[in-house]
């Protein structure tokens, strides 16, 4: 039965009595045994929800809840390069079918490494954890001696690191990647080590908000925010509904849909909500459809923030019956995300290459479901936050050999912010970690990995 822990008061374990734990000691507890989750073989969580729930079980304040996903996040950012150097230094190399090991030794790690924690607290903390776990209780000295190592060789650790691509990328993603994208596989996965900023997806008047905020205007029209010292909700416009927060990629397929004032328009595996917030600002009349009842409560929750109304409906977008009804139909396909590990980095160590295929029949059969919907003469929108040509080109290719009655209308670069490049050979969106990104032009910050093709059924 696992242990349940106060972050500030005492804890009792399964190995003894109560005592009172140190300061910062719950928020690694929750950062470490969210990351061995991920890298054990339980449940396949997302990092954010594995941290909320051991944030919310371990009772953690909002200091220590961001201190958790800070050190995880870390730990996930740098995870090949820390196994590189924590497995050269250890007589036995790392113990990989120890997730919980391995866990507590990454994260301390990163703390030592790449984040401002004092190089003590990250040791002997680390140090405490295992001696109160009582399956790494034999092996505190083994930690101890590991983490002073690396605070002892942080110059020649830090030297050590070599092309991302390389030492910090899971070799099935960095084959695919060479092999799709060629030289710019190297700066996707630079790009990645880099993070994500905040993004905004505003009503009206970009420029003024951009002025409020403090924020960059990006091409795109989104917003960007680079230091973010205030939580969101606390930032001026929050409140009335003036923005939403949306990944500058994420935010395309939506407009490239082009919705218009009083149209129907369905929003397939819509939650969080981004994107049914665009087609209800251009005034559509919207279907958001998810299988997630908890995640399109997030989305109705930010839909009356907005002051927006759209209809909510709880189910499987394969089983919809509305043939021929919409104008419109945006499809945001369940994929494998690896458009997002800069924002979300166990997305590369989480999935597998085998995920692949399951993804891929099911985006299809959403695919011929989504087209279904659209009337002669509307418009369909497909598009996945993943890098992988299966999961985007292939599967538009696909589709159109099979469906006589569509056809690909290209994107334009005006519709994009005059951004060419992020334009594929046959007219598709296509996004890059590395784009606005620096040369030839400003480093922007980068964007989320995005496909989208836009379609029109033939009248």
């Amino acid at each position: 039965m696992a242990t349940r822990r106060n972050a500030r008061g005492p804890a009792r374990g399964p190995d003894g009595p109560e005592t009172p734990d140190a300061a910062g000691l719950a928020a690694r507890r929750v950062a470490q045994a969210a990351v061995a989750e991920l890298l054990g073989k339980g449940r396949a969580l997302a990092l954010e929800d594995a941290l909320a729930q051991g944030a919310r079980a371990a009772g953690l304040d909002a200091a220590d809840a961001g201190l958790a996903r800070a050190i995880a996040t870390a730990t996930f950012r740098r995870l090949g390069f820390l196994e590189r150097a924590l497995g050269a230094r250890m007589a036995q190399g790392l113990p990989r079918d120890e997730p919980r090991l391995l866990a507590l030794l990454a994260t301390g790690a990163a703390q030592i490494l790449d984040l401002n924690v004092p190089d003590h607290a990250a040791v002997d903390l680390s140090v405490r954890l295992a001696k109160g776990d009582r399956s790494l209780q034999h092996l505190a000295g083994l930690v101890n001696a590991v983490l002073r190592r690396v605070v002892r060789e942080r110059g020649a650790i830090l030297a050590e690191a070599g092309p991302p691509l390389d030492h910090n990328t899971p070799a099935w993603l960095a084959a695919r990647w060479r092999e799709a994208y060629g030289d710019a596989a190297g700066a996707i996965a630079a790009a990645h080590l880099r993070g994500a900023a905040v993004d905004l997806t505003v009503r009206a008047e970009p420029e003024t908000w951009a002025e409020r905020l403090g924020a960059t205007l990006l091409p795109t029209g989104s917003l960007r925010l680079t230091d973010v010292r205030a939580p969101v909700a606390e930032l001026s416009g929050y409140g009335e509904g003036a923005w939403w927060v949306q990944d500058a990629a994420a935010a395309l397929p939506a407009r490239l849909l082009e919705p218009r004032p009083g149209e129907a328009v369905a929003d397939l595996c819509a939650a969080p909500g981004g994107k049914t917030a665009q087609l209800a600002a251009a005034g559509a009349q919207v279907m958001a459809v998810d299988r997630s009842a908890a995640r399109l409560e997030r989305l109705r929750q930010n839909l009356a923030r907005l002051g927006l109304e759209a209809e909510v409906r709880v189910g499987d977008a394969l089983d919809l019956t509305e043939e021929a009804a919409f104008d419109a139909v945006l499809l945001d396909a369940p994929c494998s995300a690896t458009g997002t590990i800069r924002r979300h980095p166990d997305v590369a160590w989480t999935k597998t290459e085998a995920d692949l295929a399951r993804l891929t029949a099911l985006q299809a059969r959403l695919l011929h479901k989504a087209a279904s919907l659209v009337r002669p003469g509307g418009r369909l929108v497909y598009c996945t936050c993943s890098l992988e040509p299966e999961e985007g080109e292939a599967q538009i290719a696909a589709f159109l050999a099979r469906h006589a009655g569509y056809e690909r209308v290209p994107v334009r670069p005006e519709e994009i912010g005059g951004l060419a490049e992020l334009i594929g050979a046959q007219g598709d969106l296509r996004t890059l970690p590395s784009h606005l990104g620096g040369a030839p032009g400003p480093d922007l910050g980068g964007l989320d990995g995005f496909f989208a093709s836009r379609l029109c059924r033939r009248a």
